[in-house]
């Protein structure tokens, strides 16, 4: 998978892609992560990426016609075109499998008071939102988005039941809870199903538990609803 990063501050985006599973991933040719400085396509010598909005109010708003040149520099290989946005679609499991099963991604960084609503329109760009609260910048939602969306892509992650048995792999369910040693710790047990070495008693507590977990912290999942 190709995923390219369009952003005024690179570096923040940069900087994490080195880490873990993703570095690994990307070392080793699973991905292709490239990022992009917006003001590389500015044409005056302050590199403008923004101007004050038409109708006046607070803030500044990202030109497009910097995001365009951006953008259609990439061409043909722009892939799908998503803006971070709190205005966006919420991103969810059902969404990120859906983008993990794109070839290619471009992700643009918005920052100030936003983006020109043409780039919505004409690129065409779709909104995304990692959630309903807001943020200085699309940088950090990108990487929640490469985050969720490369665990999904074959090779990121050694073995494939690591993400089948995730929360949200089960819309309605969250994943079950986990113990690890030691067995005692603080007057708190290991559940003994868990060491008995019964494999069917073990799926079917996992089931109960996720189950109630579910229902404890997201009774708004179907699966959580009722007692």
């Amino acid at each position: 998978m190709r995923i390219d990063v369009i952003t005024i501050f690179p570096e923040l985006v940069r900087a994490p892609l080195g880490q873990s599973l993703l570095g690994k991933a990307i070392e080793a040719g699973v991905l292709d992560v490239r990022v992009h400085d917006l003001r590389d396509w500015t044409d005056d010598p302050h590199r403008t990426v923004d101007d004050a909005p038409f109708g006046g109010g607070p803030g500044m708003v990202m030109r497009p016609d910097v995001w365009f040149r951006a953008v259609e520099s990439l061409d043909p290989e722009r892939g799908r075109v998503v803006l971070l946005s709190p205005a966006g679609r919420r991103l969810d499991q059902e969404l990120v499998r859906e983008l993990a099963a794109e070839n290619h991604l471009t992700l643009l960084c918005g920052r100030y008071e936003g983006v020109d609503e043409r780039v919505v329109e004409g690129l065409p760009a779709e909104e995304v939102s990692i959630g309903d609260y807001v943020l200085s910048g699309g940088e950090l939602p990108a990487l929640v988005m490469i985050e969720a969306v490369t665990r999904l892509v074959p090779g990121v992650i050694g073995r494939r039941e690591s993400h089948e048995q995730d929360s949200f792999a089960d819309p309605e369910l969250l994943d079950h809870p986990h113990y690890t040693r030691p067995r005692e710790f603080r007057g708190m047990s290991v559940p003994d199903v868990l060491v008995g070495g019964d494999h069917g008693e073990i799926e079917r507590w996992r089931r109960r538990a996720a189950e109630a977990k579910t229902r404890r912290t997201r009774p708004d999942l179907a699966g959580g609803r009722g007692p």
